[in-house]
């Protein structure tokens, strides 16, 4: 079995591996096949990660209060309502399985920089990422030994007979390895998925392997039992009739493999039941399969979405035209009606001793909304969403990330074709996830409350978070488009006082950072604290620009500070400059990044890999491997791909890490 070290970095020039070699040059293409900037957006039939719709943002509220008090306890044992300890890494991700070789990397050698700099962002922040690797394509994962070309995932179309025609996947252990390696740079914990389409013939090497390479580490925070059981009939999956108690069946039989299984170390870390909302959670918690299975359950879990497009991409259920449903993202009662439905579960889960994950959401199921689900709007919504869930006690949510074809990504690598010359593209939702990791910090010990603000209007919600007993933050939020200024309002915070029977708490000054946008509508001008990852193609995974944190002077006299939030926005106030210098402040370690196959980077390739190729045929280059002793992973498609991890650049434009087998 391969060994993992993860301190064995090693500094490489790629021209030093072969003695004979050719060098491959490339040249930028003057078009290609995503372009956007040329196209109207009616007539735009391009992936959908880079669709330039753009809507109309909903008409200015009448009415609006623009000045209001926030005031705050200056001690959490008088806060009713406060939150469980939520941690800093609460917003993570959920991956689907057929794409992780284009987010994470080729193999555990190569991997993706842009992919490592986005995690190491929220890594300082919140101290851990959580990361889930799954969705509709875990149902029928397959591990095998090795695959043509060396590659770690193949998909086999038409495999399947479900309505969403997913399909079957490949893949090899060295997935696992791919995960350990980013998880020993950037501390990512995982999530997995144990396929369940089969409970006759169960497959549990995804358990055997992944607990042998990432649990020992820590990495490993648990499988799940099933994706959206609830589904199964619909999608003909199961019987019609499939219903919770079958699901309870089912998943006694997987619990009773895995605990006779002698390679599976660890016996409770499963995770039930995955659900849409076609069944009511209650109704599985009614089978009796926590008590029952309480020996082999780590966490509950449900995953949903508030909307879909699916009848734009399957013919299924009816058609949504965004521009009619834009206005229901901006405004926090999105948020708490989405959630309403899981209080009792949050409750249930938190008497059962488990935490309670939402495993897969996002805007909008099958890809999310053009104009929607990429713009600042869903900025501020998936901001809000996520801190009522944490407030609603839910312990975690994943945002999901599929590939070119869906609009709501968090981010989404170029084309391979495209890789050499095109960077990746930072979708609107991932500064969301930047905001709540700042926001509750890596202490582990913040709790959230929903401070009902402006006497709880829906555009100008405000959370305050609570940290060893005392606040330490603030997240104001304003849902209104309005470039006139008019809509930015003005909060007057104040904490303890005389008012509520306290001492004087307020501090001299505080410490505010700004997430804004010209226009709900907007995709890629938007701003975090003054830094941005830029638009359609541009991003490394690094903020760019010069950071801009306000420091506001408070009235002493009147015991007050005072932060006006734009139209559209977002604040994150910082109470007291431990609460700033915790997780406000971070040193980011980036990764440096190279294309190696633009004619001013040139790779030199192994004249034998060269010799079995066809040209640039896409389906055969394999490029040697630096693992030692292995020589067989392969890179697929495109040699562009390579984004090397290094800590510096070398001359020779080409540096990577080096992990011994």
């Amino acid at each position: 079995m391969r060994l993992f070290h993860p301190l064995a970095f090693f500094l490489v020039i790629l021209s030093s591996l072969v003695n004979a070699s050719v060098t491959v040059y490339y040249q930028v293409p003057f078009a290609d096949s995503t372009a956007t900037t040329s196209a109207a957006s009616a007539n735009y039939t391009g992936a959908a990660a880079y669709d330039p719709t753009v809507l109309t943002p909903p008409p200015v509220p009448a009415g609006l209060t623009t000045q209001f008090g926030i005031q705050l306890s200056s001690s959490s044992a008088a806060v009713q309502g406060l939150s469980i300890p939520q941690k800093g890494s609460f917003m993570g991700f959920s991956i689907e399985f057929t794409v992780v070789n284009q987010i994470f990397g080729v193999n555990a050698t190569y991997l993706q920089v842009p992919f490592l700099n986005l995690m190491a962002l929220l890594r300082e922040r919140a101290g851990e990422v959580h990361i889930r690797v799954g969705g509709n394509t875990q149902e029928t994962a397959v591990l095998v030994d090795s695959l043509p070309g060396g590659v770690m995932v193949a998909k086999e179309r038409g495999t399947t007979d479900d309505v969403t025609a997913t399909p079957t996947l490949l893949y090899t252990a060295e997935v696992f390895y791919t995960m350990a390696n980013i998880s020993a740079l950037v501390n990512t914990k995982w999530f997995l998925g144990i396929p369940f389409n089969d409970t006759s013939n169960l497959r549990l090497g995804i358990a055997e392997v992944g607990e042998a390479v990432l649990s020992s580490p820590g990495y490993l925070l648990g499988f799940q039992v099933g994706n959206e059981p609830d589904l199964y009939a619909a999608h003909g999956v199961r019987p019609s009739t499939y219903a919770p108690s079958d699901y309870f069946n089912d998943f006694g039989i997987v619990a009773t493999a895995v605990n006779n299984d002698g390679s599976i170390p660890v016996k409770n870390n499963l995770v039930a039941p995955s659900i849409t909302g076609e069944w009511t959670p209650e109704s599985v918690w009614d089978t009796g399969l926590v008590e029952t299975y309480s020996s082999s359950l780590g966490a509950l879990a449900v995953e949903h979405y508030p909307t879909d497009n699916c009848y734009a991409l399957y013919g299924i259920g009816s058609p949504v035209v965004p521009q009619d449903v834009f206005q229901n993202f901006l405004n926090h009662t999105s948020g708490i009606n989405i959630i309403a439905p899981y209080l009792n579960s949050t409750s249930y889960a938190q008497s059962s001793g488990l935490p309670m994950i939402m495993m897969e959401t996002n805007s909008a199921s099958c890809g999310g909304l053009p104009g929607i689900s990429d713009t600042f709007g869903a900025t501020l919504w998936a901001l809000d969403y996520g801190l009522q869930m944490a407030y609603s006690n839910f312990s975690g949510a994943m945002m999901h990330v599929g590939g070119q074809d869906v609009y709501y990504n968090p981010f989404t690598p170029p084309p391979t074709n495209q890789s050499s010359y095109h960077q990746w593209t930072v979708g609107s939702v991932f500064y969301s996830t930047i905001v709540v990791a700042e926001a509750f910090g890596p202490s582990g010990n913040a709790q959230i409350i929903d401070l009902q603000a402006n006497t709880d209007n829906m555009f100008t919600p405000a959370y305050a978070i609570y940290e060893n007993g005392a606040p330490v933050r603030l997240v104001l939020l304003n849902y209104v488009s309005d470039p006139s200024g008019a809509s930015d309002y003005t909060t007057t915070i104040s904490i303890g006082g005389s008012a509520i029977g306290q001492s004087n708490a307020t501090p001299a000054q505080i410490q505010v950072k700004y997430l804004v946008a010209p226009s709900v509508s907007e995709k890629y001008n938007i701003t975090w604290a003054g830094q941005t990852f830029g638009g359609t193609f541009q991003s490394d995974g690094r903020l760019t620009g010069s950071e801009s944190v306000q420091t506001i002077n408070c009235d002493q006299s009147s015991s007050t500070c005072q932060v006006t939030v734009p139209a559209p926005g977002a604040a994150l106030v910082f109470l007291s400059s431990n609460a700033y210098a915790e997780s406000g402040n971070p040193s980011t370690q980036t990764f440096s990044t190279t294309a190696v196959t633009k004619t001013v980077n040139t790779a030199k390739v192994d004249p034998s890999v060269l010799a079995t190729s066809n040209g640039m045929s896409g389906a055969t280059w394999e490029l040697g491997s630096t693992s030692k002793g292995n020589t067989g992973a392969g890179l697929r498609n495109s040699l562009s791909v390579v984004s090397i991890v290094g800590a510096a650049v070398l001359s020779t434009g080409m540096l990577c890490t080096w992990f011994w087998s």
